[in-house]
């Protein structure tokens, strides 16, 4: 440990002061990169009884002298969790701005709800680049991340500003929000129970020990139930109505990663079936990159999607009924598919400095919809060729695409093309019934 934190220790406490030059001490070679004043600048809680850093959460008790103190094994602890995540910098998650995402002020008492901490800031501050200039006392970090080193500014159209995170650093503020929801749960029942029973001697010991106890990573994954199918064939519409879907959505685990907690349920917009509840990493993951409402790039993404955990993805999607009885994907996802795995030979390369590269981006479009599949067509094409010779290079029916798709499913996941098929479904509803759109998002309307 360095020798300038070393004088604030006291029986396995460190001060806050001495805190921050650990933390940033300890995780000076982590692959996300960290701020200093994680425990003494806002958003820091350290005087309502905890600090998050990354996805843990550390209690913080009031030592002899009324100082403010954490343990520092804690700290420690935080560290060796943050130092073991790798980055992808060109994993991106689209953080904001959304339509009708509501403004919260950044104060200390505010919880994270880091997405609209961050929207609000460059919205007030007029970007990312009067953001990194801001005044002193303004909030710097988020879970002791400092998130602007990190943060990328795209510009769509010349107009409209996007802004993003890598999807690693996503899923360590998605899990540090569920782990302030779950303490800030836990310490209002302490409360409750406190006003009805003789209050303890050393209560602030009592309740450090206790936030220690519920937020430990082990406590965090007991506390986040797997998905069993508990929803499986009910529609969307209905269920997103009831009162308390979205507080059950936040005790499962999400169902594709199976770590982070679940935010959002997931549902095919296409027959209007709920499929499971996702984190938001893993939601964002599963959307094209939309260009118009029937025409769609083919991102990287999609090497995760149709390569790497194809058969979760794949199981995914058949959660829904609909796409289960008829072995397809969501339209979107089948005109993806179709330019990514079946028109791959199709694709021109260029000569590379290591090799060949495959050309420019690929685009897919279509005609008609898959209630009309006789009309409906897809065009594969490729964009930004950086010699301008090529253009489309494919024209596929809507039925040989599903076709196409059926047989390279059973190649690929013969478990999910078993389960598929109309005789593999008993009581499937004759006419589907589409969910309303949502307008949580810009251009999110079709999955």
């Amino acid at each position: 440990m360095s020798e300038r934190v070393m004088p604030g220790r006291t029986d396995g406490l460190i001060t806050l002061g001495a805190a921050d030059a650990l933390w940033v001490d300890l995780t000076a070679d982590s692959a996300v990169p960290t701020a200093s004043g994680a425990f003494t600048c806002s958003p820091a809680r350290a005087r309502v009884g905890y600090v998050l850093l990354g996805g843990h959460m550390v209690a913080t008790v009031r030592a002899s002298g009324g100082q403010w103190s954490v343990p520092e094994v804690e700290v420690r602890r935080a560290a060796g969790e943050l130092n073991a995540v790798r980055m992808d910098r060109q994993d991106l998650v689209r953080i904001g701005p959304f339509r009708g995402a509501p403004r919260q002020e950044c104060t200390e008492e505010t919880p994270l709800r880091w997405r609209r901490r961050i929207t609000g800031e460059l919205q007030e501050l007029g970007g990312p680049e009067r953001a990194a200039r801001r005044e002193v006392g303004r909030s710097s970090h988020l879970a002791g991340i400092d998130w602007r080193q990190i943060l990328v500014e795209q510009t769509r159209d010349g107009t409209q500003r996007t802004w993003w995170l890598p999807r690693a650093v996503v899923r360590l503020l998605d899990a540090a929000e569920h782990a302030e929801t779950q303490w800030v749960q836990a310490a209002r029942t302490r409360q409750a129970s406190a006003a009805v029973t003789e209050p303890p001697s050393h209560p602030r010991q009592v309740r450090a020990a206790d936030a220690r106890q519920t937020t430990s990573p082990e406590g965090l994954t007991a506390s986040l139930r797997p998905y069993n199918k508990e929803l499986e064939g009910q529609l969307y519409s209905v269920l997103s109505r009831k009162p308390g879907t979205s507080r059950r959505v936040a005790g499962w685990a999400c169902a594709i990663c199976r770590t982070a907690p679940a935010a959002v349920l997931d549902h095919c917009h296409e027959h209007g079936y709920v499929r499971a509840p996702l984190c938001q990493s893993c939601n964002t993951q599963e959307r094209p990159d939309h260009l118009y409402s029937n025409d769609i790039r083919v991102a990287n993404r999609y090497t995760r999607l149709f390569h790497t955990d194809t058969d979760d993805w794949l199981r995914h999607w058949h959660r829904c009924p609909g796409c289960r009885a008829r072995t397809t994907l969501p339209l979107p996802h089948l005109a993806a598919w179709t330019a990514h795995i079946a028109c791959r030979s199709l694709r021109p390369t260029h000569p590379a400095p290591r090799g060949r590269k495959p050309c420019g981006v690929l685009r897919v479009s279509w005609t008609g919809s898959q209630q009309a599949p006789r009309s409906c067509l897809l065009t594969v094409a490729v964009d930004f060729c950086p010699f301008g010779e090529h253009r489309v290079l494919a024209r596929v029916p809507y039925r040989e695409a599903a076709e196409r798709f059926r047989v390279w499913l059973a190649e690929t996941a013969p478990a999910v093309a078993a389960a598929a098929g109309p005789d593999r479904l008993d009581g499937l509803p004759a006419q589907f019934r589409p969910v309303i759109a949502d307008t949580s998002g810009e251009d999110l309307e079709l999955f």
